[in-house]
């Protein structure tokens, strides 16, 4: 079964816009998975404006899946990830004022900053995850750079779903078919959603874990938090 990591940005953002603790972060990241969430994401921007570096070590303390940080390798990120050691980090190329992740990384022309970031984050026993577009050359470099597993960036997927659902997955197939030829373990995530999961997950053989977080946290505000888990657990099964 592909695991389902919930990414708690945006109940966060919720929290921060009335500056005080409601909701509480981390109840909800520890209900996420009593609900049967099997992992929690967050991504740490520079301006803080969903999950702050505090809210880092107290996360660390209480999650009991996996945790997933995310975010673009600063120096001031490194050294928060390093210190925190979480079970997994996905780097994104994101640049510091951007509004989410919508691109994947450039391995070729960045592989040798990509290798030293790998290298530090797997010396503290850190598993490395990259954002990446379903590129084969790409996909390769990535390889290269020693990273366990990629990310694709399926928000080109989610776009063209309801225009032609077998060109959006295409790209995506064979790219993950290759990512079992060089031996990459194969992450997902952005804009999936209780439409476009299964056919995702169907369709991407090998596929380990889904990070979602802005579609499930829309759908909770209609569903409940625990119905919504349940339900995209099951369009994973």
């Amino acid at each position: 079964m592909t695991k389902l990591s919930i990414n708690i940005n945006k109940i966060a953002l919720i929290r921060n816009s009335r500056g005080a603790n409601y909701p509480d972060l981390l109840k909800v990241a520890a209900d996420c998975e009593e609900f049967g969430a099997q992992g929690i994401t967050v991504h740490p921007r520079p301006d803080q404006r969903h999950i702050k570096y505090t809210d880092i070590p107290a996360l660390k303390s209480i999650v009991t899946t996996e945790f997933n940080i995310e975010g673009y390798p600063s120096d001031d990120f490194m050294a928060l990830v390093l210190k925190t050691k979480p079970d997994q980090c996905t780097l994104v190329p994101d640049l510091p004022g951007a509004l989410t992740s919508d691109n994947g990384w450039d391995t070729i022309t960045n592989q040798n900053f990509l290798k030293n970031i790998v290298s530090r984050l797997q010396d503290k026993g850190i598993r490395v995850s990259l954002f990446i577009d379903p590129i084969r050359e790409r996909l390769l470099a990535a390889k290269e750079t020693g990273a366990e597993r990629i990310e694709f960036y399926t928000g080109p997927f989610a776009n063209d779903f309801y225009i032609k659902k077998l060109n959006a997955i295409d790209s995506f197939s064979k790219a993950a078919s290759f990512c079992k030829e060089i031996g990459l373990g194969i992450n997902a995530g952005h804009d999936l959603n209780l439409d476009n999961l299964r056919f995702f997950k169907t369709h991407v053989p090998g596929l380990l874990e889904v990070s979602i977080g802005h579609a499930l946290v829309c759908d909770a505000l209609y569903f409940g938090l625990k119905n919504t888990i349940q339900m995209y657990l099951k369009e994973l099964a």
